[in-house]
């Protein structure tokens, strides 16, 4: 069982950055693939970002390669998403997951709550 917690968003200019935290516990969290998604109410639940459960390998959904840096700290039980030249079409609910090294939300076994990102123009 892995329990996931989000922080980190907020309301930013265009151009901005932000740091998306993603809190875990359980003792099984190094074991897992690690993801974040994002949802636009009333859209399908769009894959950002995943990291596998040792950090060497990482994959990027094409509209954020080069301004997005997933990473994770096993020790810490901390997965982050690095969010920076950031545009108002990133605007969503952003959440973690825990589960198998893909893009579909359905491998995934856990998930956060999830936290607001707000982009202006």
């Amino acid at each position: 069982q892995v329990q996931l917690v989000e922080s980190g968003g907020g309301l930013v200019q265009a151009g901005g950055s932000l740091r998306l935290s993603c809190a875990a516990s359980g003792r099984t969290f190094s074991s897992y693939a690690m993801a974040w998604f994002r949802q636009v109410l009333g859209n399908e639940r769009e894959f950002v970002a995943a990291i596998s459960w040792s950090g060497s390998s990482t994959h990027y959904t094409d509209s954020v390669k080069g301004r997005f840096t997933i990473s994770r700290d096993n020790a810490k039980k901390m997965v982050y998403l690095q969010m920076n030249s950031l545009k108002p079409e990133d605007t969503a609910v952003y959440a973690c997951a825990a589960g198998a090294l893909t893009t579909a939300p359905s491998t995934y076994n856990y998930w956060g709550q999830g936290t607001q990102v707000t982009v202006s123009s």
